[in-house]
């Protein structure tokens, strides 16, 4: 087990740099761009001076709400060496929620790109910020934003009130290098240096505040479960604004000096193309990204032999996907995690040389330094071995709290620095768990407790299934019912009363969905998370079910 690191992510960066100077750190190959540590250390480092001379200042809240572009790296190691909290913004914002963000967050700084996916990033600013037109750049005096100064934009154009990205390098030139270091030397490693916004899957977004020695000591332990070296060249389509991206992905790579690949923005075909280009050697995704890699038409035309590891992650893994990706990608090595932002993110982890049971069945056991225990949902009392109940963890790893929220950090941290993650899981005799449903998740049907993730987990076995998520609906009789939401493989066809015949005699007949709906795609956030909520409201409208029965 390593030792825990107490350092700055800036210090750690450089760090990495002096062992590996000569060593791929980043690479976009569809952008030609090729970074070694040393080079980008230094890109790092400009970076950080010009948002010093643009008056960003220790402390401050510095937004960025973009793809999974170099600029972002950039900023992630820049706002770390000056003491600024970087807050990340998810990608599919559209105006309403960015309006909230900037709001909840008191951003001093917002950094953005062009637009995403058809959105036109620019033009929502413009809508919430009129006073922009008559800025000058770091000038900002916004009635709607009252902390708000500061607005970089990244792209091919120049926006009145906005500096353009190119100006840090040009104001960068006026900062010294003393001044950069004296600002690195004021910091401490339990200063908060990221916020990230919860996703939403479950109500309000909240900002989960995270320190350098959280998500450091997160991502080393992380590396260290996938046995990552300097060696490794890790393919991250997983979105950076999320903990999967920048933790699990960025800081993970650095923490050992391994190469980041990442892809701008996922597509399955750009991922398989990268992964065999490159000759990478671990790749993360959540299961529908894997899903969609493994039954890409061309799968069998890409040469992924060089794959070993890499994380399964961000919602429950189904045991068919996990060996599908063992079997057909290569990835022998690869690890399961599990975890919440509030946690900076992983609190389990499999380890590379667990048993392919272990693997397939469970999330793993606690991190290095990381305390995990089930306890009878409500209470703090521990259920036996074997139990189910509510996933409890304390450590290094444990958020600061919610930003201007103490009600709600108080609920989720207890006075011994326990946090109440809401998962239901049972841990056996030798500490792996396994994730059997969120609290929130569950649900009663005549007094029996069901937990979604079993049915999904046994149609999962069905030959003609691509994917299936299921929600509980409300039901005059039971209270409520289990409704099945399913992707078809192509080519496949199913009715929904050839699927109930096919669960009855294998599961109990209270857990057979009463309603089957067959779809193309669920409704997502953008690190890749399905909202059950949704699909829920969707079912009650369709079958013309009383939300409140």
């Amino acid at each position: 087990m390593a030792e825990l690191i107490h350092s700055t992510i800036g210090r750690l960066l450089e760090q990495i740099a002096e062992t590996y100077p000569d060593q791929e750190a980043v690479v976009y190959p569809d952008r030609k761009i090729r970074y070694t540590y040393a080079q980008f250390d230094s890109l790092c480092r400009r970076t950080a001076k010009g948002l010093m001379r643009m008056g960003i200042g220790k402390g401050d809240h510095v937004a960025i709400w973009a793809s999974n572009i170099l600029e972002w790296l950039a900023v992630q190691f820049a706002t770390a060496k000056i003491g600024a909290v970087l807050v990340t913004v998810n990608t599919n914002y559209q105006a309403h929620e960015l309006d909230y963000l900037l709001k909840q967050s008191d951003a001093t700084a917002l950094i953005v790109m062009d637009s995403y996916r058809g959105t036109s990033y620019t033009d929502i600013l413009k809508s919430l910020i009129p006073e922009l037109q008559e800025t000058e750049p770091g000038q900002l005096k916004s009635e709607r934003y009252p902390f708000l100064k500061t607005l970089i934009y990244i792209g091919d154009k120049r926006f009145p009130g906005m500096y353009h990205w190119d100006d840090t390098e040009i104001l960068a030139k006026t900062v010294s290098d003393a001044e950069l270091e004296a600002r690195m030397n004021s910091l401490e490693k339990d200063d908060v240096i990221n916020m990230q916004y919860t996703s939403g899957t479950t109500g309000f977004p909240k900002g989960v505040m995270l320190t350098h020695f959280n998500v450091i000591n997160n991502a080393a332990n992380i590396a260290e479960c996938m046995v990552l070296t300097s060696q490794d060249r890790m393919c991250i389509p997983v979105p950076f604004f999320h903990c999967f991206g920048c933790v699990l992905g960025v800081l993970a790579c650095v923490s050992v000096g391994a190469t980041m690949i990442p892809v701008q923005e996922f597509d399955p075909v750009t991922v398989l193309k990268t992964v065999e280009k490159e000759k990478c050697t671990a790749l993360h995704g959540v299961p529908t990204m894997f899903i969609a890699e493994l039954h890409h038409p061309d799968f069998n035309a890409y040469d992924l032999s060089t794959l070993r590891t890499g994380i399964m992650a961000g919602s429950p893994c189904p045991s068919e996907v996990m060996k599908a990706v063992i079997e057909k990608m290569g990835m022998k090595d690869i690890t399961i995690a599990y975890g919440q932002t509030e946690a900076s993110p992983v609190i389990t982890q499999t380890r590379a040389n667990d048993s392919f049971l272990r693997r397939v069945e469970t999330t793993g056991r606690a991190l290095p330094h990381a305390e995990v225990k089930i306890v009878e949902p409500g209470t703090y009392q521990e259920v036996q071995r074997g139990g189910q109940g509510e996933l409890c963890t304390r450590g290094y790893h444990v958020m600061k709290g919610y930003y201007k929220d103490e009600e709600a950090t108080r609920k989720a941290i207890n006075p011994d620095g326990w946090l109440f993650t809401g998962d239901l899981a049972v841990m056996d005799e030798d500490g792996y768990c396994r994730i059997t449903g969120r609290l929130k998740d569950m649900l009663i049907r005549g007094g029996e407790n069901i937990y979604p993730r079993e049915i999904e987990e046994f149609l999962y076995r069905h030959p003609d299934i691509l994917d299936v998520q299921v929600v509980g609906v409300p039901d005059a009789k039971f209270g409520e019912e289990a409704a099945a939401w399913i992707k078809l493989k192509d080519g496949k066809t199913a009715s929904p009363e050839e699927l109930k015949d096919y669960c009855k005699g294998k599961i109990a007949r209270h857990k057979i969905p009463r309603y089957v709906i067959f779809t193309d795609e669920y409704p997502m956030t953008a690190s890749g998370k399905i909202q059950k909520y949704k699909l829920r409201e969707k079912t009650i409208e369709m079958f013309n079910l009383s939300s409140c029965q």
